[in-house]
């Protein structure tokens, strides 16, 4: 039975949050997802008027769609994994780099219930957020085997969170 998660009001609020600040800013922003699946985008583009913010989202959820899309090397997920640092930062860069935006988030992980692996539970997200010309930030979390719905709601969560720090 597949688990679905809502885009629940408290969401919404931290993404109208956001948007408010980037707007305020002059930022665009812009989105680059895996295990989420384009929830961040859904929570973002849930606010009304949030098109003169909202540049777009990159639902990246193979491989070659990171490579394509966002330009993440094959070889760096070859050699660090999908759900790593490495291309949590790749895919954030890449965000940038093919948009218009001048602040980017970027989740990949292992939502379960499968997929995991000793060095790499299921529940396992990497996150990446910046800017153009600024650091690239990186958080990695371990929301624990909680149900596939559960771990895709604390990563939009998280990813909308690490968003706000950057304004």
């Amino acid at each position: 039975m597949t688990e679905r998660i809502d885009i629940d009001e408290r969401l919404v609020a931290l993404a109208a949050e956001i948007l408010d600040l980037a707007r305020a800013g002059g930022d665009l922003v812009v989105t680059a997802e895996s295990c989420t699946g384009g929830l961040v985008s859904a929570a973002l583009t849930a606010v009304p008027g949030s098109s003169d913010v909202f540049d777009r989202g990159f639902v990246t959820y193979t491989n070659t769609a990171k490579s394509e899309m966002l330009g993440v090397p094959y070889w760096l997920i070859e050699k660090h994994g999908a759900v790593s640092e490495d291309v949590a930062r790749a895919m954030a860069g890449g965000a940038l780099t093919h948009s218009n935006a001048s602040l980017a988030v970027a989740v990949t992980g292992i939502a379960g219930p499968g997929g995991g692996t000793p060095e790499k539970p299921v529940g396992l997200v990497h996150f990446a957020a910046g800017r153009p010309d600024g650091p690239m930030h990186h958080e990695r979390m371990v929301f624990g085997d909680l149900g596939r719905a559960e771990v895709r709601r604390r990563s939009v969560e998280r990813a909308l969170s690490l968003l706000r720090s950057l304004l």
